[in-house]
């Protein structure tokens, strides 16, 4: 359940929310001394929002499709939807990766379906920066605000990008975005999935809706409130919301750089702060 304070608190001024994503991106792309962006579209609503940005950002796009075994029929169906709803038929490359997948957990001696999940999620990076390399393009990741704070992606799999463009919009906010932009509202309300198993969802595997944890996560990290405040705005058992809390602590190795041990003055990360402190 979010509560309507939390609803009116996430809705913005979507065209100033476009405007300012779609400058970001080609600001970036520029200044990185790139001449484009790739990306990888899955049929979902998190990679249909950035198509749609990438491709009013900048000319220079590419697009892999990159299915396998658990991708389904309609999300293939999805993906090509967009491709064609932003004039990209001649931008996009198909690369089924299970044949790939298969000779890595082959030789991992795994049939574990949340190890080759994530392999499929490296692979898919791997494919990514190749192309990406290539082409001299930077690769745009498609990971939301949600997503990010729970820890639910792959480290060094669709985490694995150069920037996040809808990384500071929570998955209801990217749902909103999205009926701004024209995404079929099929597509909008159709439930996440990372699909690197045959049904899983994302809102299956967490045990909550994202209007749920949106608002979990909203009351806590940025109106900072306490756990029995937000169970009873939310409707929600305190150990589900404390649940939600412990996933966002425990995953924040995934959102730094490798921690280093310091042994000197001054480690590589915190320490140094270039280029703001040199100029």
């Amino acid at each position: 359940m979010m509560p309507d304070y939390v609803r009116q608190k996430l809705t913005l001024d979507f065209s100033e929310v476009t405007s300012y994503l779609t400058r970001r991106i080609k600001e970036y792309i520029e200044e990185s001394g790139k001449e484009g962006g790739i990306m990888g579209l899955s049929g979902g609503i998190d990679s249909s929002v950035t198509a749609i940005l990438l491709s009013k950002a900048t000319k220079n796009f590419h697009i892999l499709l990159m299915p396998s075994s658990s991708t389904t029929k309609k999300d293939m169906e999805d993906a090509m939807r967009i491709i064609k709803m932003i004039n990209a038929e001649g931008k996009y490359t198909l690369i089924n990766i299970d044949n790939i997948t298969q000779e890595l957990s082959n030789l991992v001696k795994t049939s574990d379906k949340i190890i080759v999940g994530n392999i499929k999620a490296r692979v898919r990076m791997i494919l990514l920066y190749a192309f990406a390399q290539k082409m001299n393009y930077l690769v745009v990741g498609t990971g939301d605000k949600s997503e990010i704070m729970l820890g639910y992606f792959t480290k060094y799999g669709d985490g694995g990008v150069d920037i996040l463009p809808i990384g500071d919009l929570y998955k209801t906010q990217v749902r909103m975005l999205g009926k701004y932009l024209g995404v079929p509202e099929d597509i909008v309300n159709k439930p996440p999935s990372p699909a690197l198993w045959e049904g899983q969802t994302a809102e299956g595997e967490i045990g909550l809706d994202y209007e749920t944890i949106d608002s979990i996560l909203y009351l806590r990290f940025e109106e900072m409130r306490e756990i029995e405040e937000i169970s009873e705005m939310t409707k929600t058992d305190i150990s589900k919301v404390q649940r939600i809390i412990n996933m966002v602590k425990t995953s924040q190795h995934k959102r730094l750089p490798p921690e280093i041990f310091r042994l000197s003055g001054r480690a590589v990360n915190s320490d140094w702060r270039y280029p703001r402190q040199w100029g």
